[in-house]
């Protein structure tokens, strides 16, 4: 399992899901955080006219040195919270990498042998914190503690700019979430990285 501090200079992401799932705001904190700590960031949504309830996804990268291009496609790390989402994104994971997914909507996670899968099931946990939408900040406390490319202070961070002021005072229960995705992971079998 990969809980040190090495990042590898570079972490090409794509998180999709359904429109509302917290898609677009998981890859924008994350890409925040990013600039917290000074390094070089691109984030780039991409969505469906229906918005909540259509696909969404959005490609997060993070570097140390400047990026080509912000359009790519393969990816070091996919994080996915629908069953479509998988089906388009599992097969564009570069091998080696990780696809880290929502394992209460996805029933047939991918079946590469070269890559690590990780099921979390960020929903019903979410549900058990009382709050549904920190569902997106559960599956992105697991990521941290798989490939920690940015610090959870500086997410926390990211969240007060991300999020409108008179959220604010949610930003506790998304730090318990942050953790609560950290902890589901460490509790996982096996060492996974």
């Amino acid at each position: 399992m990969n809980t040190g501090n090495d990042f590898n200079k570079l972490e090409e992401l794509v998180v999709a899901g359904f429109g509302g799932q917290g898609v677009l705001s998981l890859g924008m904190t994350l890409a925040y955080a990013g600039m917290v700590e000074g390094k070089e960031i691109s984030w780039m949504p991409s969505y469906g006219p229906e918005m909540r309830g259509g696909t969404a996804n959005c490609i997060t990268i993070l570097s140390e040195k400047k990026i080509s291009s912000p359009i790519i496609s393969l990816f070091d790390s996919a994080i996915v919270l629908n069953q479509p989402s998988m089906d388009k994104f599992a097969p564009r994971v570069k091998p080696g990498g990780l696809l880290l997914y929502e394992s209460g909507n996805i029933f047939k996670p991918g079946i590469r042998t070269d890559i690590n899968i990780i099921g979390i099931p960020a929903s019903t946990e979410a549900l058990l914190m009382k709050n549904a939408k920190i569902m997106n900040m559960i599956i992105l406390g697991a990521y941290l503690q798989l490939k920690p490319v940015v610090k959870i202070e500086s997410i926390l961070e990211a969240l007060k700019k991300v999020l409108p002021e008179k959220y604010h005072h949610l930003l506790d229960i998304n730090k318990q979430a942050l953790e609560k995705g950290k902890a589901l992971v460490m509790q996982q079998k096996e060492p996974v990285m």
